[in-house]
């Protein structure tokens, strides 16, 4: 991944910096859950800092493409790193000791459906998340790209 030599911008929040530098240190082995499902650390590049972040997500993966749902627990607003995506789909993900190159694309339709079916498979909680907003809530395949 190419913008992997700027600079890393820790999250805000205690909890994602606590979780991800945990996950990152034991190689997934540890801080790799939320509510007992497992989760992945996808590094991006800020929308507008243009500096690397890293945020979990819950684990959805299927046939070597994952996904990341852009849920923010049925928040009427998108996560940040959702501006990040569409500014920057080139991604790593990390998934236990595991790190996948990929690129974001946003998906629509019966693609999107299908892969909802499979977010919600992995995290019940999302069928609620979409009941509580007004907002069709994003979903993005990230798929794998050589490097």
């Amino acid at each position: 991944m190419q913008h992997l030599d700027v600079e890393y911008e820790a999250s805000p929040s205690e909890y994602v910096r606590r979780q991800v530098e945990e996950y990152e240190a034991s190689r997934g082995r540890r801080a790799n859950t939320v509510r007992g499902l497992p989760i992945v650390v996808v590094t991006m590049r800020g929308a507008r800092s243009g500096k690397l972040r890293k945020v979990p997500l819950m684990r959805v993966e299927h046939g070597g493409v994952y996904l990341a749902v852009a849920s923010q627990g049925g928040a009427p607003t998108h996560p940040q790193w959702y501006h990040n995506l569409a500014a920057h789909p080139e991604v790593r993900v990390q998934d236990g000791a595991q790190l996948v190159t990929a690129r974001a694309r946003l998906v629509t339709g019966g693609e999107r459906a299908q892969w909802w079916e499979r977010a919600v498979a992995a995290f019940p909680p999302y069928a609620q998340y979409q009941e509580r907003t007004e907002r069709e809530i994003p979903v993005f395949v990230l798929e794998p790209v050589g490097e």
